[in-house]
């Protein structure tokens, strides 16, 4: 609506237009303020449509979202956009996020068909702007519009295969090995995958010949050393302790990426109860670890034996898996890096800590003051998981009556549930759990 001002006295006509211009002040004066608010703040949830000006997604090819409430996974059967007749696709997001900010990308089922911008280069991951919900009525969802330029066109599976498999070139510092190992869990039973294996500076030279090194178990091990396609960053473990190691910070180790095992990964990283329907096998991941994964490890490298020479860690599911075994074989490890430990599952970790076989020694409890985002929205939601890290460390110190000098609590100021805030973390975690003597 707008309004004219006739300012005119004695015509008819005018009086009815001034009259009109009084009235429609007035209901301008009425009208809602706007009130912008992030879509992820809506409990009914938002629809996100999409057009694909590719043309490359079809029937047998959908688009799925793949995002930070799914475990970035691209090829999530509960996040697949469905087509319109208007040749677009969408997805309804239909269940409260509770203001946690949701950064997503979309795929045609796989990274290596992940979204490009217009000149063919990958994308940042995406996030939702904010949105007037006073023009809402009611539960009414907002549509977000979203177009995509294009996909990236899979390569052959030979190339696919030298690019992410077993062939591809990683490019870290230092020196990482591959080390095949069969079998997993929640699905991955029958999967092959390789272990990298990082070794510190000097391992192969003679006069090292007879030396063991501790070792440092990690779970998502792609992640560690080098950043794959779709994920935010990487540990960089591989710089962090060459030059820790370097300048006599920590002691020489050697550190082992269990890699995860794709869409099985929630089923088999995760160490009890169940989340989205699916259940958690984390009790056979771990026997899996002990009886395939360590002896081999221990058959290919000069590893250091013994607890205090033994350490597993993790973030989320991974920090999840670490809690889990350090305390279900505390025989066997002795140290334990546990970050950005998920909420899901919250009463069986409490009394997995509760009623444990034993814990390690010494530990770090890693969380970001940001865990869910940065906006003043996720307030709420962040002091939370803070508030579970501190219970955590208080919980399994006093269980495993440790001093404070066994144990370690790091909240890092802005930090989020991503690679690069874990990879700013992890050099005051490792000096704590391995200094040089």
């Amino acid at each position: 609506m707008f309004c004219v001002n006739t300012g005119s006295k004695g015509d008819p006509v005018r009086t009815f237009l001034a009259l009109s211009f009084f009235l429609c002040s007035i209901a301008t004066s009425f009208a809602a303020e706007p009130d912008m608010v992030r879509p992820e703040t809506l409990p009914q949830g938002f629809v996100l449509i999409v057009k694909d000006n590719s043309g490359m997604a079809n029937q047998d090819n959908p688009i799925y979202l793949a995002s930070s409430i799914n475990g970035w996974n691209p090829s999530d059967e509960e996040s697949m956009l469905t087509g319109r007749s208007d040749t677009r696709w969408q997805i309804v997001i239909d269940r409260d996020l509770h203001g946690v900010g949701m950064q997503f990308k979309f795929t045609l089922g796989g990274w290596d068909r992940e979204e490009l911008d217009e000149n063919g280069e990958s994308i940042a991951n995406r996030s939702l702007g904010l949105i007037d919900r006073s023009k809402l009525k009611g539960d009414e969802r907002p549509v977000i519009e979203i177009e995509i330029p294009q996909f990236r066109v899979p390569v052959a599976l030979s190339e696919q295969v030298r690019q992410q498999g077993i062939y591809r070139a990683l490019e870290v510092t230092g020196n990482v090995k591959r080390v095949e190992v069969r079998g997993g869990a929640g699905g991955a039973e029958s999967m092959t995958r390789d272990l990298l294996v990082w070794l510190p500076e000097g391992y192969n030279e003679p006069k090292n010949a007879s030396r063991s090194y501790p070792v440092l178990y990690m779970f998502d091990g792609q992640n560690l050393f080098d950043q794959m396609a779709g994920v935010p960053g990487e540990w960089e473990i591989d710089e962090t302790l060459t030059e820790l190691i370097g300048n006599g910070s920590v002691e020489p180790m050697i550190v082992v990426g269990i890699p995860h095992a794709g869409e099985h990964r929630i089923s088999e990283f995760m160490p009890m109860g169940s989340y989205k329907g699916i259940e958690g096998d984390g009790a056979a991941c771990m026997s899996w670890i002990m009886h395939e994964v360590m002896p081999k490890v221990n058959r290919a490298f000069r590893v250091q034996q013994g607890r205090d020479h033994t350490a597993i860690g993790g973030a989320s599911l991974g920090g999840a898996m670490a809690l889990y075994g350090a305390t279900e074989y505390p025989e066997v490890f002795g140290r334990a890096l546990i970050e950005s430990l998920p909420m899901i599952g919250k009463d069986p970790t409490v009394s997995q800590i509760k009623n444990a076989k034993g814990y390690p020694s010494k530990f770090v409890i890693g969380m970001g003051s940001a865990e869910v985002g940065t906006d003043s929205a996720n307030k709420e939601m962040n002091n939370q998981y803070v508030d579970w890290a501190k219970e955590v460390d208080a919980m399994l110190s006093r269980q495993a009556r440790l001093s404070k000098s066994d144990h370690k609590l790091l909240i890092g100021d802005g930090h989020v549930h991503n690679e690069t805030a874990w990879a700013a973390r992890f050099g005051e975690a490792i000096q704590f759990l391995f200094p040089a003597n």
